[in-house]
């Protein structure tokens, strides 16, 4: 291989490829470096994303019993409760079954239409999976509901997989939410988006959130 000569002719390009040549032979090669944080999710379809501002850390917009990472360009704002004796707060039922909503994360700024959203309950002996089956149940008209266990940072949740339906819509549309369970109370946290396609094109904000999710 003439290597000297090989670099010549094609510049850069060509020193990438002999770095992989030389990785597979079982050489030494630096490994290429991301140009910025990102984080990755098993979810089908999903793509890497960056990392933004951490929510529920000291100073941040919601004050919460965790703090989790959001996708950069993500807007997150604290949530009046004391909305919550109308029930509403725009478009959003403040409470849904045991919780009540205390954050709201604004997908547009990042050119998606939804929210991913935070909601809280009081300290209780329920199990953190039949807070999450009330939160869904509350919803409305859902179906095909699938409840996977997950472990992270220290924490024992629940995550759900669900088919919303309304007369507005012209066909159900997906839906996702995970709670976990922590001394202050249960936290969910809820994906929608305008329809499926939208709500797909955000999961990685769910996994992300999931995946970097901590106690206070």
């Amino acid at each position: 291989m003439q290597v000297g000569a090989g670099i010549r002719r094609h510049g850069w390009a060509q020193l990438l490829v002999l770095a992989a040549a030389l990785t597979a032979c079982g050489q030494d090669a630096e490994p290429e470096q991301d140009a910025k944080p990102s984080a990755r999710t098993s979810t089908a379809g999903a793509t890497a994303v960056a990392s933004g501002a951490i929510v529920g850390a000291p100073g941040s917009a919601c004050a919460l019993p965790v703090s989790f990472a959001t996708v950069r360009d993500w807007k997150a704002e604290a949530i009046d409760n004391s909305a919550a004796d109308s029930g509403e707060f725009g478009d959003l039922a403040l409470r849904q079954g045991p919780v009540t909503a205390v954050c709201e994360i604004d997908a547009k700024p990042a050119g998606n239409i939804g929210f991913l959203r935070v909601f809280t309950g009081p300290p209780g002996d329920a199990a953190i999976r039949s807070v999450l089956a009330a939160f869904v149940a509350a919803e409305g008209k859902v179906s095909e509901a699938k409840y996977t266990p997950f472990r992270t940072g220290g924490l024992d949740g629940v995550q759900v997989e669900y088919l919303y339906s309304s007369e507005f819509l012209d066909e159900p549309k997906q839906e996702s939410a995970l709670a976990v369970a922590t001394p202050e109370g249960p936290v969910v946290l809820h994906l929608g988006g305008l329809d499926t396609e939208e709500h797909r094109a955000m999961l990685p904000a769910l996994e992300l959130a999931r995946r970097t999710l901590r106690v206070g």
